[in-house]
């Protein structure tokens, strides 16, 4: 087997690992799980770190489960958290989980040969014990003093106000308890999560040792935040998600774009499959000619291919052209609206666009990039404004309602820069 642990190390993926689990995953093909936590419909770039870890497993031919957590869902994970969580339902937990099963599949090979991918869902079991049973067999093996020191149920219990519900702290014995199932039905022996997560996954280690008498293995990753100390995945506009109705190919490629030189760096290694040699290459360039952003190019491609597609990659870079004055021709108006939500905009009436249309020196007062007709008429005879991205010849155009985009949306540029976004009501 090849070293999938020394490819977690020189990637900066290594947080940390239990004793004697190189070995063990560098003598056959091995069974290992990451939990992922159906929150929400879809998940976020902040999952992407986690999820990279059972591509790289599979890719050195081991067996990964991603295990999604229809039963602790409906608990909640205190691990990293505050606060409580907002308990779901049944249902939501369902359909989330349903929905971050749809969005694995674009990563693992559930259809190899060798080393399929597997996926699972705790409530298969969870939601069939009986707590009499539960707190027999398994609740036993866990001491009340070894859980409170645990870093997760520590950090709650300082925050007087708040604390932590039995609830929640009854959640690592139910992350413990998957490991030891997954342990029994598919011979599973590696726990991998991010690192606030080592607490439950020695937890699910020791519960298997009591149990079984086996010994099972542990890896977590560095939890990523930015080179400004700001957690991955935020953005002013909330969290990036995976789904790209939440997040559109665009707003994701842009996402990685605007990654500092430092930041894209180590994501190349963190979030691509781009091989060492390569990721050395482009590092060499990136610190070579800072002002060039081959990192995030390198970056923004790699993971916007993987996540939506060779076709989401190409709206995503050709909507990025657009906004640097390339071609409009063939995008929607919701791309429209989504690339330049950013851009001052101005909204025209329907009832008050004459049939024969409105002057465009007009529109270029009303859209405030020109102050006066006189200097709209200079900017269009001097060839610097474009309708739509195609350029606007004579001081005479006018625009009629066939000219808007899906008869929603009409670009404005004025040079090279300068835009404005009119929108049609009615």
């Amino acid at each position: 087997m090849s070293d999938v642990i020394e490819e977690f190390r020189w990637r900066g993926l290594l947080q940390d690992v239990s004793e004697g689990a190189q070995e063990h995953l560098a003598t056959g093909a091995r069974v290992g799980y990451v939990g992922f936590d159906p929150t929400a419909s879809s998940l976020h770039v902040g999952s992407l770190l986690p999820i990279m870890g059972l591509v790289h497993l599979q890719r050195h031919g081991h067996h990964p489960i991603a295990l999604v957590g229809g039963g602790t869902g409906l608990i909640g994970d205190p691990s990293g958290k505050t606060e409580e969580r907002q308990l779901l339902s049944a249902d939501q937990a369902a359909a989330n989980a349903e929905a971050i099963h749809r969005q694995l599949e674009h990563f693992l090979d559930f259809g190899a040969k060798q080393n399929p991918a597997r996926m699972g869902n705790n409530l298969d079991w969870l939601g069939q014990i009986r707590m009499v049973d539960f707190l027999r067999d398994t609740g036993k093996h866990f001491r009340v003093n070894d859980m409170l020191r645990k870093e997760a149920v520590r950090m709650r219990l300082d925050k007087e106000e708040t604390g932590i519900s039995f609830t929640e702290f009854s959640y690592l014995l139910l992350q413990a308890y998957d490991f030891l199932e997954l342990h029994r039905r598919e011979r599973c022996t590696l726990q991998m999560g991010g690192s606030d997560q080592w607490g439950n996954i020695t937890a699910g280690m020791g519960l298997i040792r009591r149990v079984l008498g086996a010994h099972a293995f542990g890896l977590v990753f560095p939890l990523v935040t930015t080179s400004t100390g700001v957690k991955f995945g935020k953005t002013e506009a909330g969290a990036v998600w995976l789904d790209p109705a939440r997040t559109s190919p665009y707003r994701f490629y842009q996402f990685w774009i605007n990654t500092t030189d430092d930041d894209a760096i180590r994501y190349l290694g963190f979030f691509t499959l781009l091989e060492r040699a390569e990721v050395e290459r482009i590092v060499a360039d990136a610190r070579a000619n800072p002002g060039g952003r081959h990192a995030q190019l390198a970056l923004a491609q790699d993971v916007t291919r993987r996540v939506h597609g060779e076709s989401g990659l190409a709206r995503a870079r050709q909507a990025t052209a657009a906004l640097f004055g390339g071609e409009l021709q063939g995008l929607t108006a919701d791309e429209i609206a989504d690339i330049f939500a950013d851009v001052p905009s101005t909204e025209l009436a329907r009832v008050d666009l004459p049939a024969d249309g409105v002057a465009v020196t007009d529109l270029l007062v009303k859209t405030a990039l020109a102050t006066s007709k006189s200097e709209a008429n200079r900017s269009i005879d001097g060839g610097g404004v474009y309708l739509n991205g195609a350029r606007v010849d004579g001081i005479g155009a006018r625009v009629t309602q066939g000219a808007f985009i899906e008869g929603r949306f009409l670009v404005l540029r004025k040079g090279k820069k300068n835009y404005a976004l009119v929108k049609l009501l009615g």
